[in-house]
């Protein structure tokens, strides 16, 4: 089944998407947009697998004080980049601020939880795009054979080049600025 374009959508502007644009989208416009290299992507629908780690990260996190986890939300990169990453670790002033998308020195870490159809964004573009904005550390979870597996990185930032820090299955165990240890297990969340 096909379904037309809104009329909003295209052809869109003329020179492309901007990172302000996104929060003067139409009502009927999907709730999880984002902006890669000025052109919309829209969100495809979650399955268990990305549903559950999601909610396993957000539960087991053991934050400091100074620290708020975030779903659902934008960093804004630069005018035409406005990724939405799956979970993001940002200051607790930050969250206290009425905003619809962080700024890159308010995030501490971004979580990716790939996808099939997000595998080159989460693997190649957007880790390029997170550390270009100088952003400490990232994520990337991926499903092997049904076990979640976290591929860690922290930025080099002479390079601005992520550089990683381990392969996890089981248990994620690393520093970020402060200890973690997050048991991969989501089938104990079901």
């Amino acid at each position: 089944m096909t379904t037309a374009l809104p009329e909003w959508f295209y052809p869109g502007p003329r020179d492309g998407w901007t990172a302000d644009m996104l929060d003067h989208l139409p009502p009927d416009a999907p709730k999880h947009v984002e902006l890669i290299d000025g052109s919309l992507v829209m969100m495809s629908p979650q399955t268990r697998f990305h549903m559950l780690v999601l909610r396993l990260l957000e539960q087991r996190f053991q934050l400091p004080e100074h620290l708020a986890v975030a779903r659902e939300m934008t960093v804004t990169l630069g005018i035409r980049q406005r990724p939405e990453p799956d979970i993001l670790l940002v200051s607790r002033a930050a969250m206290m601020s009425v905003t619809t998308s962080f700024k890159p020195e308010d995030v501490h870490l971004i979580v990716e939880v790939v996808s099939k159809e997000s595998e080159e964004r989460d693997r190649t573009t957007k880790p390029s795009k997170y550390a270009d904005a100088g952003i400490k550390f990232f994520w990337r979870i991926e499903d092997e054979d049904g076990v979640a597996v976290a591929y860690t990185f922290e930025l080099e930032p002479a390079m601005k080049a992520y550089v990683p820090t381990g392969i996890h299955r089981g248990v994620l165990r690393t520093s970020i600025g402060f200890d973690v240890e997050i048991d991969l297990d989501y089938g104990k969340l079901i």
